[in-house]
């Protein structure tokens, strides 16, 4: 597998594709429909409470590290949190957030003893993400099949523990508003294996992306913070801020601030905005890259 900090590039998926693919609003059942809150409820009762884990800061300095890692900012200030690819060493003296690849294929990764496991078009074929095509889509709509992708993910949420880092971020949670075929039910019900396995190895666990669904994620689900991209670009900020309060790390990117014409003081303006909020360049490269961009509010 292609080390995640050699890709160097942002997760955020935002751009419609082929006729498979819908909106995030279209096509799906409100977030208090009954069979939803039966869902979260089954859930609730089965004690998917947070134990103790440990969140991260709200204050200090904090960096998205997917494409190369650094473990100072570029005017030597020490980094307190950080999020890097569960390919990467953890930052000593720091809170690490573990990313990991939970609702799509890990570019590499190989999946073709679980046909099951992929999402699939008329034709047979696996969808891939039209912004990333290298991501096969997973499709968690029955028990059986989350069973086989839990046997994938779980080690890697183990390693993640393993090597000492503090909490992980499970990316793709909302591939249920972007592919039709997906369960939504089958989804939600992924996602609390996931908080269960990262609490039972007393990890904490954030959520991304689906910011309709953070505040079920967060109380019935179980999720502890939020890892969010361009929350401020989408004004969605108050969505994850409602639901964790100051447990939100968000990044923001030029491309996306410039469409919605907005500056990122704006975004440090905002009152819904996280504690700790970054500017960064989309591909997220190396500090001595050209195109190297970190600012914080």
């Amino acid at each position: 597998m292609v080390p995640a900090q050699e890709q160097g590039r942002a997760r955020s998926r935002r751009s419609h594709g082929p006729p498979l693919i819908r909106s995030r609003t279209q096509g799906r059942a409100a977030i208090g429909s009954p069979a939803l809150v039966l869902l979260v409820g089954l859930f609730s009762l089965a004690g998917c409470g947070s134990p103790s884990v440990a969140l991260p800061p709200t204050e200090g300095d904090f960096d998205y590290q997917l494409g190369a890692a650094a473990d100072r900012l570029t005017d030597g200030t020490p980094l307190d949190v950080v999020v890097r690819d569960a390919t990467a060493t953890p930052l000593e003296d720091a809170y690490n957030v573990c990313y990991v690849n939970g609702f799509q294929t890990q570019p590499g990764s190989d999946w073709s003893d679980r046909p099951s496991a992929l999402l699939r078009d008329a034709s047979g074929e696996p969808v891939r993400d039209p912004d990333w095509p290298d991501e096969i889509i997973l499709d968690p709509s029955t028990a059986s099949v989350r069973a086989s992708i839990l046997e994938v993910i779980e080690p890697v949420i183990e390693g993640c523990a393993d090597e000492g880092f503090d909490a992980v971020e499970i990316d793709n949670l909302d591939t249920w508003t972007r592919f039709d075929a997906i369960s939504k039910d089958g989804a939600l019900a992924l996602a609390s294996a996931y908080v269960t396995a990262a609490h039972d190895l007393g990890l904490a666990i954030a959520q991304k992306n689906a910011a309709e669904a953070a505040r079920p994620a967060h109380d019935d689900l179980g999720f502890d913070f939020a890892v969010v991209e361009e929350c401020g670009a989408y004004s969605e900020c108050g969505a994850y801020t409602d639901a964790y309060g100051s447990h939100v790390l968000q990044i923001e990117y030029p491309d996306s601030l410039a469409e919605a014409d907005l500056s990122f003081a704006d975004v440090c303006a905002d009152p819904a905005r996280a504690p700790l909020t970054i500017l960064r360049d989309r591909d997220l490269v190396r500090q001595d890259n050209a195109t190297y961009v970190y600012e914080a509010c």
